[in-house]
């Protein structure tokens, strides 16, 4: 779904840009690609800049549905969060921050 969602943020994108952005490898981006075209959620063509490129993008039905996954989840955070103050969320996020950075750390040694 986080495909869906990043070529609504960001339009038409290339599968290169998509892999590097989700953090996937090639072959899963196209498979993925593939499955949301199939259903009519998306379409691809080849970039007309450079034709070893293929760029993907949202069609009508794809953007309606990338629309109620953002809204879904706004919600759930909404909910997941209700009752705790924006300091408190703040703290939270900062100590995220700091394992995220410790788990890169480790996995670098």
């Amino acid at each position: 779904m986080q495909l869906l969602v990043r070529l609504r943020r960001d339009g038409e994108t290339s599968h290169s840009d998509l892999r590097q952005a989700l953090g996937i490898d090639g072959a899963s981006v196209t498979r993925l690609v593939k499955e949301f075209e199939a259903e009519g959620l998306l379409g691809r063509r080849l970039d007309p800049a450079d034709n070893r490129y293929t760029l993907a993008a949202l069609t009508p039905a794809g953007e309606r549905v990338a629309a109620d996954l953002e809204r879904a989840h706004q919600a759930y955070q909404e909910r997941l969060l209700d009752g705790i103050t924006p300091q408190q969320q703040e703290i939270v996020l900062g100590v995220l921050l700091h394992v995220r950075a410790n788990m890169i750390e480790q996995e670098s040694q």
